[in-house]
């Protein structure tokens, strides 16, 4: 099978795109299962054709979630009519593309995959995207031992997860030596760790990876663990880092010495063995989900005398086949594992305290169609045409709907016009998934901003898993867990076998249970006293060459790939270390000045955002009620941003001579 050497990608997943041979009636039946905003766009892209590029397809932004992007039946047919007309011809004249087309050209098919408008800033992230010769334009443009052979630099990296092992291969390709530790028995962080039934990823995998690793063949549209633990196991294969990650080691501390110049991170090896080593640098790539909540406020926890289990903490040796379950929490892996729970457990009852909003996704649970893999396959850049239209609706393109206007008013249930536009689609789709159950549907639909809170992907699998008889919903406050069960505000008991935690995580304590001591000692826990912050989610003022990702701040709400925010970072991160090669410093420190600054626009926008301005609780907020997760900003901004590192912004020590 010949390949298009013009779509040739970095990714180790995709050896190029295959020649197109099939017979019109094939690629007819391909179409059928086209994702179709991005399907003209990449085909102008492919065939220098702009004329594909209809007024009258543009899709509406408003709709651009629903399915077939909102395209009107006849809107549908015309799109699939164009474009096998545009891929005969591409075929019937030997599969050739179209010379890169110019910037101008390049923004019409931006603007119009999206329905968006005055988007220029936009084109060269779309062009970092696409990669269309062949470029990982997100790698290093420099190597140590090029940029400065005389000096000694070393990294450790705490955590083998996604962020760590994409820190290790960029660090890998600019030369910088550097040492992985990680508490599993493989890489993967979070995807090995999670084992609960039904554990998915929320985000669809064409925007859920890594940009110079995307795959055309993903076989689920939503990953399960096991699809994403592998994919992270081959990205590091063929990165060629596991042979650098030390495995079964706990890290402790991590403390400075400001006369070294160096960071000595202690840590528990494999066998038990205390251990140290001594670098320039430390990365924190320990993220946000992987230690569990529990609800240590609810009146005698740990006093329950059978079998509990965390989401986090799953074992799938524990059978509840047959066994009267009750699960405290109704969090985003609850709604994934408690479907499965109630087809074994003899009863379930599911305690709630805030109902989750629940986001329509039909193919949540679906493979996907033989005809789009092929599609990806043997059309030039139409997968990451299709990764921008993903990156837009679920990023950028659904900021407004969750930004707060001032003179809106509401009863606390939406912040804005378009907020309470979302809020009565999704209200239809309780209304229908309910639909004969009055009882349930006053239990399950939200009082607050749709964004508020992180919403739950749905494919009906909810709505059916509580209208089974041996489910029971319970809304009332939770008096005391006993020895035998649970027991409600209102007196009700509800006797147990096992109690299932689906409570979430400690997601704002940062870097927990790690000990980092910064210059002249000071401890970073009790530097941020339960509320962490870090410039751009990165560096903190008094802790030198000491870096994290997935910081404070960088979470994404509505559902755009953490991925995406990793890449960002270290970026930022390896321009930081090319800076102190370049000018012989010891160390970099971000200045308190721009640190402070920087967060205090943080907290101002994330106050005009739904979840800032909404009192319901979520675990955006730390113990003090200040959104310390959140990015309110665009993700273009990040973009921006982190794209080069300000010499303005740090300060630099330098080595005594």
């Amino acid at each position: 099978m010949t390949t298009v050497d013009a779509a040739s990608s970095p990714s180790p997943f995709v050896s190029g795109v295959s020649s197109i041979t099939e017979a019109d009636a094939e690629l007819s039946e391909a179409l059928m299962a086209a994702e179709l905003a991005p399907l003209l766009p990449a085909l102008a892209y492919l065939t220098g054709d702009m004329s594909l590029l209809r007024e009258t397809l543009r899709p509406d932004p408003l709709l651009l979630n629903l399915p077939f992007s909102g395209y009107t039946d006849e809107q549908q047919a015309e799109i699939r009519s164009l474009a096998l007309d545009a891929v005969v011809r591409y075929r019937d004249g030997g599969c050739v593309p179209s010379p890169a087309p110019c910037d101008e050209a390049l923004l019409r098919m931006l603007e119009h995959t999206v329905g968006g408008e005055d988007m220029a800033d936009y084109l060269p992230l779309l062009e970092e995207e696409l990669a269309y010769k062949g470029e990982d334009r997100r790698a290093p443009s420099w190597n140590a031992d090029e940029l400065a052979p005389d000096v000694d630099i070393s990294v450790v990296i705490v955590g083998a997860g996604m962020s760590g092992i994409l820190a290790a291969h960029r660090l890998q390709q600019a030369g910088v030596p550097f040492t992985i530790l990680d508490k599993n028995d493989d890489v993967g962080g979070t995807w090995f760790e999670a084992a609960y039934p039904g554990c998915r990823v929320d985000n669809p995998n064409h925007n859920y990876s890594y940009s110079s690793a995307q795959r055309h063949d993903w076989p689920f549209h939503y990953s399960p663990q096991g699809v994403l633990r592998d994919y992270f196991r081959q990205c590091a294969d063929h990165f060629d880092v596991r042979r650098f990650v030390q495995f079964g080691c706990t890290v402790q501390q991590s403390v400075w010495s400001e006369a070294d110049q160096t960071w000595t991170v202690s840590y528990t090896d494999a066998d038990g063995t205390d251990q140290s080593v001594t670098a320039n640098i430390v990365i924190s790539a320990v993220g946000q989900l992987n230690r569990p909540r529990f609800p240590t406020e609810i009146e005698g926890f740990g006093s329950f005398a059978g079998e509990t289990m965390h989401s986090a903490q799953w074992r799938p040796e524990l059978s509840l086949a047959g066994k009267r379950v009750v699960c405290i929490g109704t969090g985003a892996s609850a709604l994934q594992f408690l479907p499965h729970v109630a087809e074994g457990a003899s009863t379930l009852v599911i305690t709630q305290r805030t109902a989750p909003w629940l986001a329509p996704t039909p193919d949540y649970h679906e493979t996907v169609p033989e005809g789009l893999r092929w599609l990806y396959g043997h059309v030039p850049s139409y997968s990451e045409f299709n990764r921008f239209a993903i990156f837009w609706r679920m990023g950028d393109g659904a900021l407004e709907a969750v930004r707060v206007d001032p003179a809106w008013e509401s009863d606390g249930s939406s912040v804005s016009m378009i907020s309470e536009f979302s809020r009565q689609m999704l209200v239809e789709y309780f209304n229908a998934e309910f639909d004969g159950r009055a009882d349930l549907l006053q239990k399950v639909v939200p009082n607050y901003p749709v964004g508020a809170k992180r919403m739950v992907r749905d494919n009906g699998v909810w709505a059916r898993t509580l209208k089974r008889p041996n489910v029971q919903l319970v809304t009332d406050r939770i008096a005391r867990i006993t020895t035998t069960g649970i027991e409600m505000a209102d007196g009700t008991v509800h006797e147990a076998d096992v109690i299932l935690y689906g409570t979430g995580y400690e997601a704002s304590k940062f870097l927990t249970p790690m000990t980092v001591k910064g210059r002249d000692g000071v401890d970073l826990h009790e530097h941020w006293n339960g509320d962490a912050r870090a410039y751009l989610g990165v560096a903190i003022p008094g802790f030198p060459n000491f870096f994290c990702l997935y910081g404070p701040n960088t979470n994404i709400v509505i559902n755009g790939s953490i991925i995406y925010f990793s890449e960002c970072g270290v970026r930022y991160i390896l321009n930081l270390v090319e800076l102190l090669l370049a000018q012989r410093a010891s160390s970099v420190e971000v200045r308190a000045d721009v640190h402070d600054a920087f967060n205090e626009r943080v907290d101002a926008e994330n106050a005009a955002m739904a979840w800032g301005w909404s009192s319901v609780s979520s675990w955006y907020k730390n113990d003090l009620g200040r959104v310390s997760q959140n990015w309110p900003f665009t993700l273009l901004e990040y973009w921006q941003r982190t794209k080069e590192a300000d010499p303005s912004d740090f300060q630099l020590s330098f080595p005594e001579r």
